[in-house]
């Protein structure tokens, strides 16, 4: 499993960018070919201090090269460049391999 997460600092307009990424960024990543999973939320905390991000996505891949094909992808491309319709604070991506665990 890779996961892909996009950490989103605070916008200019919070409530453009909620209705704009529930409306339509999430139509588009819903269709990106390879996702597996994806989550979002706009209730992003911290247990100590104020929240850096005002929300987060993860999307789910079954590997490396399944989410490099995505992003790569006409359709992941669109996904990318959609980011600036809402997104006026920025965002950081990052994306690793998923270590499995047992408790």
């Amino acid at each position: 499993m890779h996961k892909l997460v996009v950490l989103y600092s605070e916008p200019s307009d919070p409530d453009h960018f909620r209705d704009y990424y529930v409306t339509n960024h999430l139509p588009l990543v819903m269709n990106w070919p390879g996702l597996l999973a994806w989550r979002y939320s706009f209730d992003v905390a911290t247990t100590e201090g104020e929240a850096p991000y005002f929300a987060v996505f993860e999307g789910d891949f079954a590997d490396a090269a399944a989410m490099a094909a995505a992003r790569a992808s006409p359709h992941g491309q669109r996904v990318a460049a959609d980011v600036a319709n809402y997104a006026t604070g920025g965002a950081v991506v990052i994306h690793y391999p998923v270590q499995d665990g047992t408790g």
